[in-house]
């Protein structure tokens, strides 16, 4: 294989459907989100770019750099509330009773199932729509499954 035939980064163009590469942003509960959420950057300024830019140019070759920008500011910002709802999740399950914690682990479960059989249910809808739901049911139940099965 010649390296010179791999196309260098500055040759790959990326469209919107590129951001959708890793899982999608971690579905938070509302009874935490304000704790979660505090002091995170929403990277909506760069979107509000984005969403410009595509308005303005009216394709994505001409927004690379706002592409860019964006996936690496939503990379962070995931991996900083997924940080976040595990450590949250934590403390939750430290201060409560025994018995509540019992009911959040079952409700984390029956969540993880019925996600799953969403799943199987999305996997047969086809185009890119099926992608979508596929896609955001993934990352639900991965973050789903990594709550309830907490390192901590």
């Amino acid at each position: 294989m010649d390296v010179d035939s791999q196309p260098s980064m500055e040759e790959t163009i990326l469209v919107g459907d590129d951001l959708m590469l890793g899982p999608p942003s971690p579905h938070i509960p509302p009874d935490i989100a304000p704790h979660v959420l505090e002091g995170v950057n929403l990277c909506d300024g760069i979107l509000r770019n984005l969403f410009l830019c595509l308005q303005i140019n009216d394709i994505e070759p001409f927004c690379q750099d706002e592409i860019v920008l964006y996936r690496q500011c939503a990379e962070r910002r995931d991996n900083q509330l997924r940080d976040r709802l595990r450590h949250s999740e934590h403390k939750l399950g430290l201060v409560m009773p025994l018995e509540q914690a019992k009911e959040r682990e079952a409700q984390l479960l029956t969540e993880t199932t019925s996600l799953e059989r969403r799943m199987i249910l999305a996997s047969g809808i086809e185009g890119i729509e099926g992608f979508r739901l596929r896609w955001s049911l993934h990352g639900r139940l991965e973050d789903t499954r990594y709550i309830s099965q907490d390192p901590y």
